[in-house]
């Protein structure tokens, strides 16, 4: 039923840990390990979230040499990209238009190499732009693959994407899936929760001790795909430190642990791999009433 990230950054070259790359923050290295992991949980019969981790580099292939080396040779600048996304509109059809959303991010980003890879104070706005376009583009497969199926009408999935070169960290959002910072023992919420709940909260309509337990916490306002087209992606960026943990995750683990439990896991496990395997064992241990994807990066 769980399933872990099957694909870890291959590092800098032959000897690198699985999941551990370099990059640079001023002089010194920035160290990235992540983990990734996804449960069904103890009540639904289908897992409609999905994930992925993966890096982004620029490679040369090489095709034929007079010089004895390797086939592929990859440049020390690479960026890491984390998306999680949680889908709805019935078993078939979340689970399908998670997946959908996730593939068009992944082709979107791959054409925007050049770009990503590239940061400098003239790009940054460009990439964010570029992470806003990438949402529009999932949420346009998921619709019009929706309106070739009837039964699949409606669906629409939560999409939280990061992304992270040197020390600048981009995050992309549409839904009630979250990104966190944990820095210093303070965990930072990056994301705003696009749910009626949170809008009755800022109206004054709602108190937020009250929100988690409220009958309409779990309609989202603004999702990929869903019954009419167009999508409001919120996208920011932030500058990472050393010592920060980031998390991305589902609401199957938020609607069962508070943020603070949430912050004490994520300080006292080791590494990525361990933190995700608590949450998920402790979102289960709480009720596990949806699927509960989560994502642990660790720079350092």
């Amino acid at each position: 039923m769980t399933q872990p990230s099957h694909a870890s950054d291959p590092g800098p070259g032959p000897g690198a840990p699985d999941g551990v790359s370099a990059t640079a923050v001023g002089s010194r290295p920035l160290s990235v390990q992540s983990f990734g992991l996804t449960d069904l949980g103890k009540r639904r019969e289908t897992n409609e979230d999905q994930f992925v981790t993966a890096s982004l580099m620029r490679a040369l292939w090489i095709q034929q040499s007079s010089v004895p080396q390797s086939t592929v040779r990859y440049a020390d600048h690479r960026g890491h990209v984390f998306i999680v996304a949680d889908g709805m509109g019935g078993a078939a059809g979340g689970e399908k238009a998670s997946a959908l959303a996730v593939g068009a991010v992944e082709e979107f980003l791959l054409n925007a190499l050049r770009w990503l890879l590239a940061l400098d104070s003239s790009a940054e706005a460009h990439v964010l732009r570029e992470f806003k376009s990438a949402l529009r583009a999932a949420d346009a497969c998921v619709y019009a693959a929706a309106t070739h199926t009837p039964a699949l009408r409606g669906m629409g999935t939560t999409l939280t994407m990061a992304y992270s070169l040197d020390a600048d960290l981009f995050v992309a959002h549409a839904g009630d899936s979250r990104a966190y910072l944990l820095r210093g023992g303070a965990l930072q919420r990056l994301t705003r929760d696009d749910t009626l709940v949170q809008q009755m909260v800022e109206t004054g309509l709602l108190t937020p001790d009250k929100a988690a337990e409220h009958e309409f916490r779990h309609i989202v306002t603004n999702v990929v795909g869903g019954p009419t087209p167009g999508v409001h992606a919120s996208v920011h960026r932030m500058h990472l430190e050393p010592g920060d943990v980031l998390l991305l995750c589902t609401d199957g683990l938020t609607g069962m642990l508070p943020d603070e439990r949430i912050a004490t896991v994520l300080q006292a496990c080791a590494g990525p791999q361990d933190a995700c395997e608590q949450l998920v064992r402790l979102a289960n241990e709480q009720g596990g009433t949806d699927n509960v994807t989560v994502i642990v990066a660790r720079y350092s």
